[in-house]
C-alpha cells in the first residue's frame, strides 16, 4: 500500500473517532501552519511581497499563493515557490510537512544547507530546489516515493551519497552545475526506473560505472562538463571523466539523448553505432580526445537531429548522411577529417531539410573544393562555417540560393589563385537578405566587391574595385573590414547613411581622394583605420564630433593641413598621424607647427581644389537628386535601424526620484557591492535602460572629493576599455554617478567564483583590454591620469567578456610637466607600489606595478594578500621563483593549462612570457619599469 494512503487511511480513523467522542473536534492540524509560518520569517528578501500579502495567519493555509492541500484531509501536499524572487534559508520545519508530495522551490535565491529533515518526508514524489545557492553535501535519505529530483544550479558539494541510487521509483535525477567531486557510483546500476540522468557541470573524475548498462529505460545521459551559453565565459571547471566510453552505453536502444562532452575520454566509436541506437536525437560527444574514423553506421540513427562530434582527434574521410532527414545541427570541427575531393558528405546533407548549422572548420580538406551542391543545402541553414580548412577553388555561384544564411566564414583558405579557377566573390551574394556576417579572410579572392551584406571581413585577399555608391543602402552593418586588398578609387559620400557602422577599416588598399566630411555624420563610429592608402586634401575638422571615435589612422598617406586637436583628437597619438605629405599641428602629434602662412595656402588649395571638384560635384548631385526621386517614387517608408538615443548625447541630469523609482528606493535586491566611498546598484530607467548607479557615501571623509574627482575625470576621456558614464544625479545631500551596466561582474569576481578554472585567451585577452586602458590613461590625454588603484575588482567586464577599468575615485590628473604628486589616499594593499605605500608618491609607473601584480593574480589565482605570503615570500618572490627553476607549472592557477593541450608548449611559452613582462612592471624604482606602451605591445 502507497505510504502516504496508509498516513490518510490512520488520519480518517482518527478524525472519526475524535468525532464520535467529542462534540468539538480536537485535531486542528497546526503543524503544517506553524511550518510554513518559520518558513515565511526565514525569508530575508520578498521583493514582489508575495508571502508577506498572502500568507496571514488569519486564512487557511490552503489558500496561500503556491499551497496546495488535499480535497478530504486538507494537509499540505504543494508547496511550489519556483520563481518567486526570494532570498532566506530553508527552516528544518519543513520536514513536518507530512504529506507533502511535491516541493518546489528552485528560481529563488535561497543559501545554506537543504536540512536533513527534509528526508522525513516519506511521501515526497517530485523536488525541484534548482538555480539557488545551496551549499553543502546532498542531505536526503531513503525517500522511498520520490520519483523527481533536481538539485542543479547550486553550490552542493562532497561526493554523491549512495542513499541517492537507493530511491527504486526515481525516474529523473539531474546533479547538473554544482561542486560535486569524487566518482560517479556503481550503485546507479540500481535505478532500475531511470530515464533522465544529469550530473554535467561538476568535478567529478574518472569512468562511467558499467553498472548503468543495467538500466534499460534510460532516455537521457548528460555527463557533460560544460558549454555554458549567452554572455558567460564558457571555460568553467567541471566534470573530468576519463578513460574509454563503456560499449555498453551504446547499447541502451532507449537512448534518446547522450552528451558526454567536455571531458578526456579516449576511445573510438563502435562502428555499430547508429544500429544499435535507434532512438537516438542528440549525440553530443565534443572535446574530448575521441579518435578512430567517424562510423558511417551514424547513418542508420535516423531520428538524429544534432550530432556534435568537434573539437575531437577523429581521422579518415567525412561519410555520407543521407538518411539524417531530422539533422538541425552538424558539427565537425576541429579534427583531422578529410573528404572526398567533390565533398560527398555535403552533398548528402542536402536531404536533411531542417538543417541549421553546419561547421566543418580545422579539419585536413586539402584538395577539397565547395561542390555546386551547396547551394541545395536546407533554406533553413543560417550558419556555414569552413574556415581554416585548406579548401580550393570558386565559391560555387549556387550559394546565393541559401536566402537564410547569415553567418559564412570561409577565411584562412585557398579559395581561388590557382589556373584555371579566376575566383571572384559570386555576385549571387547579394540575394541572400538574411546574410549578416561573411569572414572571408587570408584567402586569393579577385575581383570587385558585391553590394551586400551586415558585417563583412573581406581583409587580406586580391579583392579590387571601387566601393559601390549603394553601400549607404546597407542602413544595419555595423563593421566593415577590407585591409589588405586592391581597392581603389574614392570612398562614396553615400556611406554616412550606414546609420549603425561603428567599425571601419580600409588600411593598406590604394584607396585615393579626400576623406569625405560626411564620414562625421556616423554618430556610433568608434573605429576609423585609412592608413596606407593614397588619401590626398586635408583630415575633416568635422571628425572632431564624433564623441565614440576611439581609434584614429590616416597614416603613409597624402595628406595635408591643420591636424584637428578638439574633441575626441585629444585622446590620439602621432602615430595616428605619421608620413604623410604636409600635415601641422599640435607639437605633440609631432608635426610641424601650422603658420600663418597656412591660411592663404589654405584659401589657394581650396580655390584649386573646387576647380577640379565643382564640375563633377554638380553632375553628382544631379545624379544624386535623380536617384532620391526614383528611390521616393519606389518607396513610401524608408525604415533604418535608428542609432540608440543615449549615443552623442551629453550626461543624462537624473533627479533623485527619477532614480529611486528606477532602484526600487536602493534596496538590498539591486544592490551589486560595496566600495570605500559607497555602494553601486542595478537599475532600469522607464524607456528600458539598464544601467549601474554608484551613490556616494558623503557622510565619509573623502566622500565628496571621491565623486568630484570621478567626476572630473570621466567627463574628459572616453575609451571601449573605460566604464562608460551615463549621467549624473546631484544634490546637497546626494551623489551619484550613473555608468553603464557591466552584467558580466568584475575579474575578482569572475577569478574567484564557484568551479572556475580559466582560459588562458580570456585572460589574455583580459590583460590587453586593462593595459589598453592605462596605455589610454598615461599617454593618450593632454595631461597624464594615474587610476591610483588598478585590481580586479575594478576591473568590469562587459556582455562580450570585454574588461572595462572602471572606479576612478581615488584617481590624480597630473596638469603639465608634472611626473609624480605626493598624495594622502592609500591604494589598496598588496596592489600598491613600493613608493606609493612608503611615501605617497604616485606617478603612472605606480599604475604599472599594480597592473603587474594584476597579471600574476590572473594566471596564479592568488591574491597578493593570500595566507601563504607573508615575510619575505611574496606573490612576486613566488612567480619569480618559479621562473628561475623554469618551473611556472607550479604556480599556474589549476587547471589553466592541462598537459592534454595539444598547444600546451606553445602556451607555456606564452605564459612565461606573461609572467616576465609582470616581472618588468615590478621593478623596484617606478624608472626601471616599462610603460604601458610598451606593455600593452608586448601582450
Amino acid at each position: 500500500m502507497d505510504i502516504c494512503m496508509f498516513y490518510f487511511s490512520v488520519l480518517v480513523l482518527i478524525s472519526n473517532y475524535f468525532s464520535l467522542t467529542f462534540s468539538t473536534p480536537l485535531f486542528n492540524l497546526t503543524t503544517d501552519q506553524y511550518a510554513l509560518t518559520v518558513l515565511k520569517n526565514s525569508i530575508v528578501s520578498d521583493p514582489n511581497a508575495i508571502l508577506y500579502k498572502n500568507w496571514s495567519i488569519h486564512t487557511p493555509i490552503c489558500g496561500w499563493i503556491g499551497v496546495s492541500c488535499g480535497i478530504i484531509h486538507q494537509r499540505v501536499t504543494v508547496l511550489d515557490l519556483s520563481s518567486f524572487e526570494l532570498r532566506g534559508t530553508i527552516p528544518p520545519h519543513l520536514g513536518n510537512l507530512s504529506f507533502l508530495r511535491v516541493l518546489d522551490i528552485s528560481s529563488n535565491s535561497f543559501t545554506g544547507i537543504l536540512p536533513s529533515e527534509l528526508s522525513k518526508l516519506r511521501c515526497l514524489e517530485d523536488i525541484n530546489v534548482a538555480a539557488n545557492n545551496f551549499s553543502g553535501e546532498i542531505p536526503f535519505g531513503a525517500l522511498s516515493q520520490l520519483r523527481h529530483m533536481d538539485l542543479s544550479d547550486n553550490g552542493f558539494s562532497g561526493k554523491i551519497p549512495s542513499s541517492v541510487f537507493n530511491i527504486s521509483r526515481l525516474q529523473n535525477l539531474n546533479l547538473s552545475f554544482n561542486i560535486l567531486d569524487g566518482n560517479i557510483p556503481e550503485e546507479i546500476g540500481g535505478l532500475s526506473s531511470l530515464e533522465s540522468v544529469s550530473l554535467r557541470s561538476n568535478e567529478l573524475e574518472g569512468s562511467i560505472p558499467y553498472t548503468i548498462f543495467n538500466i534499460s529505460s534510460l532516455m537521457i545521459v548528460n555527463f557533460r562538463r560544460n558549454m555554458l551559453s549567452g554572455k558567460l565565459p564558457n571555460n568553467i571547471c567541471s566534470n573530468n571523466l576519463s578513460g574509454s566510453i563503456p560499449l555498453g552505453i551504446f547499447n541502451i536502444t532507449t537512448l534518446q539523448l547522450l552528451d558526454l562532452s567536455w571531458n578526456n575520454f579516449s576511445s573510438t566509436l563502435p562502428s555499430n553505432i547508429g544500429l544499435s541506437l535507434p532512438n537516438l536525437q542528440y549525440l553530443h560527444l565534443h572535446t574530448n580526445n575521441l579518435s578512430g574514423p567517424i562510423p558511417a553506421s551514424i547513418n542508420n540513427a535516423s531520428q538524429l537531429e544534432e550530432l556534435f562530434l568537434l573539437d575531437n582527434l577523429f581521422t579518415g574521410f567525412i561519410p555520407s548522411f543521407p538518411s539524417l532527414r531530422l539533422l538541425t545541427r552538424f558539427l565537425l570541427s576541429q579534427n583531422s577529417l578529410s573528404a572526398t575531393p567533390e565533398m560527398e558528405f555535403l552533398s548528402s546533407l542536402t536531404n536533411s531539410e531542417h538543417l541549421e548549422v553546419v561547421e566543418i572548420s580545422g579539419n585536413l580538406l586539402q584538395g577539397c573544393a565547395l561542390p555546386n551542391s551547396i547551394g541545395n543545402l536546407s533554406q533553413s541553414l543560417e550558419i556555414f562555417l569552413a574556415h581554416n580548412s585548406s579548401i580550393r577553388g570558386v565559391i560555387p555561384s549556387e550559394i546565393g540560393n541559401l536566402a537564410n544564411l547569415s553567418d559564412i566564414q570561409l577565411h584562412n583558405n585557398h579559395l581561388s589563385g590557382s589556373i584555371p579557377l579566376q575566383g571572384s566573390i559570386p555576385l549571387e551574394f547579394c540575394e541572400m537578405s538574411s546574410l549578416a556576417e561573411l569572414y572571408m579572410s587570408n584567402n586569393e579572392l579577385e575581383g570587385p566587391i558585391p553590394e551586400y551584406l551586415v558585417f563583412v571581413n573581406l581583409s587580406s585577399n586580391y579583392l579590387s574595385g571601387q566601393i559601390t555608391p549603394q553601400v549607404g543602402d546597407l542602413k544595419i552593418i555595423n563593421g566593415i573590414d577590407l585591409s589588405f586588398n586592391l581597392f581603389s578609387g574614392d570612398i562614396p559620400i553615400s556611406i554616412d547613411h550606414c546609420e549603425s557602422l561603428e567599425s571601419i577599416s580600409l588600411s593598406n588598399n590604394n584607396f585615393g581622394g579626400f576623406i569625405p566630411q560626411s564620414l562625421a555624420n556616423m554618430k556610433g563610429l568608434t573605429t576609423l583605420d585609412l592608413s596606407k592608402n593614397s588619401f590626398t586634401g586635408m583630415i575633416p575638422k568635422s571628425l572632431q564630433d564624433l564623441k565614440f571615435l576611439e581609434y584614429f589612422n590616416v597614416s603613409y598617406n597624402k595628406l595635408e593641413g591643420e591636424i584637428p586637436n578638439g574633441s575626441c583628437f585629444s585622446n590620439f597619438t602621432s602615430l595616428s598621424f605619421v608620413h604623410n605629405s604636409a600635415l601641422c599641428g599640435p607639437a605633440r602629434f609631432e608635426v610641424p607647427p601650422c603658420s600663418k602662412d597656412d591660411e592663404g595656402s589654405k584659401l589657394k588649395s581650396v580655390a584649386r581644389l573646387m576647380k577640379y571638384i565643382l564640375p563633377p560635384l554638380f553632375s553628382a548631385m544631379a545624379i544624386v537628386i535623380i536617384v532620391v526621386i526614383l528611390i521616393r517614387r519606389w518607396k513610401h517608408v524608408r525604415v533604418g535601424t535608428q542609432v540608440p538615443t543615449s549615443l552623442g548625447n551629453p550626461w543624462r541630469i537624473i533627479s533623485y526620484i527619477e532614480l529611486s523609482r528606477a532602484t526600487n528606493s536602493f534596496s538590498e535586491t539591486n544592490l551589486l557591492g560595496r566600495g570605500s566611498f559607497g555602494s553601486v546598484f542595478r537599475g532600469v530607467f522607464d524607456d528600458g535602460l539598464y544601467f549601474a548607479v554608484k551613490v556616494f557615501n558623503i557622510e565619509l571623509e573623502g566622500g565628496n572629493k571621491s565623486f568630484e574627482t570621478e567626476s572630473r575625470i570621466l567627463s574628459t576621456i572616453r575609451h571601449r576599455n573605460l566604464v562608460r558614464i551615463i549621467g549624473c544625479c546631484t544634490n546637497m545631500e546626494f551623489k551619484a554617478l550613473i555608468l553603464e551596466i557591466m552584467p558580466n561582474g568584475s575579474v575578482e569576481k569572475w577569478l574567484y567564483s564557484n568551479g572556475y578554472c580559466g582560459d588562458i585567451l580570456q585572460l589574455l585577452n583580459i590583460s590587453i583590454d586593462v593595459a589598453l586602458a592605462l596605455e589610454y590613461l598615461h599617454h593618450g590625454n593632454t595631461f597624464p591620469i594615474v587610476h591610483c588603484d588598478i585590481k580586479p575588482s575594478n576591473v568590469l567586464l562587459d556582455e562580450d567578456m570585454t574588461a572595462r577599468v572602471a572606479d576612478f575615485g581615488i584617481a590624480k590628473l597630473f596638469e603639465e610637466g608634472e611626473a609624480m604628486v605626493h598624495t594622502k589616499t592609500l591604494a589598496t594593499i598588496g596592489y600598491a607600489a613600493p613608493e606609493y605605500g612608503s611615501e605617497g608618491k604616485v606617478s603612472t609607473g605606480a599604475d604599472v606595478y599594480s597592473f603587474g601584480i594584476m597579471l600574476l593574480e590572473m594566471f596564479t589565482r592568488k591574491k597578493p594578500t593570500d595566507d601563504m605570503f607573508g615575510g619575505e615570500m611574496s606573490l612576486k618572490e613566488w612567480v619569480t621563483e618559479s621562473l628561475q627553476a623554469n618551473e611556472i607549472s607550479q604556480v599556474l592557477a589549476p587547471a589553466m593549462l592541462p598537459e592534454r593541450d595539444r598547444h600546451f608548449d606553445m602556451k607555456m611559452n606564452w605564459m612565461t612570457s606573461v609572467f616576465e613582462l609582470a616581472m618588468k612592471c615590478l621593478a623596484i624604482s617606478p624608472d626601471e619599469r616599462i610603460n604601458m606602451i610598451e606593455a600593452a605591445s608586448t601582450l
